[in-house]
């Protein structure tokens, strides 16, 4: 599969209306929030099409959430490497292309999602900074998924850095992101 990265489309917030609404069906009052995350949840970013979605949740509620969640034809893949956060792949029938997490409230993996959509949304040259080096791993790397995010992932450490993560979990960051075959 070849990595695409585009110029922003703002029917990626409608498409994520969409799956957030079918996933709210799904997962209901276990659910603390579902947020849009990744290249796509920035207004201008340029992205590899493909919606990514958290399901923020307490400790007590992954599980079920997992079961609830297999039932309507998304399959576990587990943590991959991140602790307290679950992949999902998409069901086959999905007509949007999105990756699937279930995050436990309050963890690194969520932080790490929000803080980088939060802060790439309110600072726009560091957002098109972030859109060029994509495009540029993107024609750099077409069919390197591994090289195309490890090759990105110093430009959102820089960034999280800056906002007071320690150096352990930027570790725990970096690390998964080095193979990316973890998280894709």
């Amino acid at each position: 599969m070849k990595i695409k990265v585009i110029d922003y489309e703002p029917d990626w917030a409608r498409q994520f209306e969409e799956l957030s609404l079918k996933l709210l069906d799904i997962v209901g009052d276990e659910a603390i929030s579902i947020e849009h995350v990744g290249s796509t949840s920035v207004v201008g970013l340029a992205a590899k099409p493909v919606i990514d979605l958290d399901i923020v949740v307490t400790r007590e509620n992954v599980s079920k959430l997992i079961s609830d969640l297999e039932k309507y034809g998304y399959k576990h893949r587990g943590n991959l490497g991140l602790e307290d956060r679950e992949a999902f792949s998409n069901p086959e029938d999905s007509t949007i292309d999105h990756h699937l997490y279930v995050c436990v409230e309050g963890s690194l993996a969520l932080r790490n999602h929000l803080f980088l959509r939060d802060r790439l949304r309110n600072n726009p040259d560091e957002m098109k900074s972030y859109g060029r080096l994509k495009k540029e791993l993107a024609a750099k790397y077409p069919d390197d998924i591994d090289s195309y995010v490890a090759a990105k992932t110093q430009f959102i450490l820089n960034i999280l850095e800056h906002l007071d993560f320690s150096e352990s979990e930027l570790s725990s960051i970096r690390e998964p992101n080095m193979n990316s075959k973890t998280l894709q």
